[in-house]
C-alpha cells in the first residue's frame, strides 16, 4: 500500500472509531487494512448502501 492510501485508511478509522492515530501509527499495513475493511462495511451497513 502507498502511503498516500495508508494515511487515508489511519484518517478513516481515526474519524470513524474514535481510535487515536498514534495507535495505529505504530500497526502493520494489514492491520490497518483489517481495521478499515471492517470499519468501512460497517459504515455501509449504517448508512443503508
Amino acid at each position: 500500500m502507498s502511503r498516500q492510501e495508508r494515511k487515508n485508511m489511519i484518517e478513516f478509522i481515526s474519524t470513524m472509531r474514535k481510535i487515536e492515530k498514534d495507535t495505529l501509527i505504530y500497526m502493520t499495513d494489514a492491520e490497518v487494512e483489517h481495521i478499515y475493511f471492517s470499519t468501512y462495511d460497517h459504515y455501509m451497513e449504517m448508512s443503508g448502501e
